[in-house]
């Protein structure tokens, strides 16, 4: 049996089993956090002469309990009047967390090591147990000389210097990264799907302390990864001081809960994350209102589900309640703002339309320019048309689309022709749906284009998965978009090898470098043709 005991000596839970089997949820400890204990201690019976073993500690440290005491107990003892045998207290352990290395985690064998990346992402170093002190066997006396108060006071004084010590900017998300690697998926690509979360989450504003991983055949249900990872991530989590933990995928409503509910933090899969990027990038009224539309259309199913707060109305039996709960409330306002928002992005869909029939019109040639997320789509449209838009090493720098003019030889006797180029939002590999919707007045310059520049970054490791996302994405536009050029980007920063790689798959392909300005005049003559073909077609 255990007993949980807070700092008043009152009993606050009483258990039947191990520590670990009776442990209280992170969400019902009343202190929680790497800088301090939970002030609860646990007084646990065990039948066996041995020390307290390592899934007992482990529960210790997921609930930063004050203190751990486990008595050994006999298996028989004197007999009370009525029946019923009671064994002797044989021995007891006192054991609690101590500060040296508190904050190290304890290690897995179903783990990938992931090793430090050319981008500085998703490392993973080499972890050793946490840190806890197990007395010599004591007789109940000595236990009960114990100064407790004092020993938790001092312990937590330690945990105090040491979390100020080590805490990251307190203006940033202190985030764990959970992958999961599935049947269907290679070593290499779900590599490449933690780096690029790892990416994601530093553009969003957040540290990446932690990467912890796992491989299963199939998601689990209820929680994604399984239960003894789930607990890893618990305590992974509370001893690195995390405050956010973000899923490599979507996550279902019940499934957030679950996590939540089992690890005490929050937790946000990677479109929420994409989310978060893009309202923070949204600069003009349009690119706003279709990230709220995005955001309200994510959060509407991820709210709480019916049950027993949720009330009915009605005439009948069965039918009559308290009345309109918050829930409901929230729920009606989130869909009267999507309502009301999608009237707004239809509006600009059509003005939209009506910009593109003026340019129609004047028989003005627009191109698109369209490619993976950090390809260099803002440096390119800088350097072909001397435009000022905001470039970054960062994926989703520039969410807006603008459109410049730009002059390109036109037929044999070269004289120029002014077309319109426009810089689009960045694809990504599993675009989530709800902003393919709210987008959809974005992603029109696309459709509507008279052909498309595929610009791909060739100095990243997974370039050919790239081009693959991005053509899935187009293929998945209401309307097929125009001829599309291959250019090749970055080269400067490529190897010989990736360079012959792409020159024998893609020998139609322009090669450039918009940074250093290389294979520019080439781009223009080929663009060129590009819309020759195009409007000819």
């Amino acid at each position: 049996m255990c007993a949980y005991v807070n700092r008043r000596g009152q009993v606050i839970r009483v258990g039947v089993g191990t520590p670990r089997q009776t442990q209280i949820p992170p969400m019902e400890l009343p202190r929680y956090g790497a800088e301090r204990l939970s002030g609860i201690r646990c007084i646990a019976t065990h039948l066996k002469p041995e020390p307290p073993n390592e899934a007992a500690l482990t529960a210790m440290a997921l609930q930063r309990l004050d203190a751990l005491v486990v008595l050994n107990i006999t298996g028989t003892g004197f007999t009370r009047r009525g029946g019923g045998a009671t064994g002797y207290v044989k021995e007891a352990y006192l054991a609690h967390l101590t500060p040296q290395d508190s904050r190290t985690l304890i290690p897995s064998p179903a783990a990938v090591k992931v090793e430090e990346s050319q981008f500085g992402f998703a490392h993973s170093k080499q972890i050793q147990s946490p840190s806890w002190n197990i007395s010599p066997p004591l007789d109940l006396d000595d236990l009960a000389d114990q100064d407790l108060v004092d020993l938790v006071e001092n312990l937590e004084a330690e945990f105090q210097r040491e979390f100020i010590a080590q805490e990251v900017d307190s203006d940033h998300d202190r985030v764990l990264i959970v992958g999961l690697m599935t049947s269907e998926m290679t070593p290499l690509q779900f590599q490449d799907t933690l780096l690029e979360l790892a990416r994601l989450v530093d553009t969003a504003g957040g540290d990446v302390l932690q990467t912890i991983q796992q491989k299963r055949s199939r998601i689990h249900p209820q929680t994604v990864v399984g239960e003894g990872k789930v607990q890893e991530i618990a305590l992974t989590a509370q001893t690195l001081g995390v405050n956010l933990v973000v899923f490599d995928r979507d996550l279902s409503p019940s499934q957030v809960r679950n996590l939540e509910m089992q690890i005490g933090i929050r937790v946000v899969d990677r479109t929420e994350v994409i989310l978060d990027i893009f309202a923070q990038r949204a600069q003009s009224r349009a690119g706003k209102l279709q990230v709220e539309l995005a955001q309200l259309e994510y959060m509407q199913p991820r709210l709480a589900g019916r049950g027993r707060t949720m009330s009915r109305l009605g005439g009948g039996i069965g039918t009559r309640g308290p009345g309109e709960t918050k829930l409901e409330t929230e729920r009606r306002a989130i869909g009267q703002r999507i309502s009301r928002l999608q009237k707004e992005v239809t509006q600009l869909q059509a003005h939209r339309s009506r910009l593109r029939q003026r340019r129609q019109h004047r028989e003005v040639p627009s191109v698109a320019l369209v490619g993976y997320t950090n390809a260099g789509k803002s440096t390119l449209l800088n350097a072909l048309t001397n435009a000022e838009v905001y470039t970054a090493d960062q994926l989703f720098a520039t969410l807006d689309p603008t459109t410049r003019r730009l002059a390109i030889p036109y037929g044999e006797t070269n004289e120029h022709q002014e077309i319109l180029i426009t810089d689009t939002v960045g694809f990504i590999h599993e675009l989530p749906a709800s902003l393919m919707d709210a987008f959809r007045a974005t992603l029109e310059e696309v459709t509507e284009a008279d052909a498309l520049l595929h610009l791909v970054d060739l100095s990243h490791p997974a370039w050919l998965r790239h081009i693959r996302s991005v053509r899935e994405i187009l293929a998945q536009m209401p309307i097929t978009p125009g001829p599309a050029l291959v250019v090749f980007n970055k080269i400067d920063q490529a190897n010989s090898e990736t360079l012959a790689l792409a020159r024998e798959e893609f020998p139609l392909a322009v090669f450039i470098s918009a940074s250093q300005r290389l294979g520019l005049e080439t781009l223009r003559q080929r663009l060129a043709k590009l819309i020759e073909y195009a409007i000819d077609k």
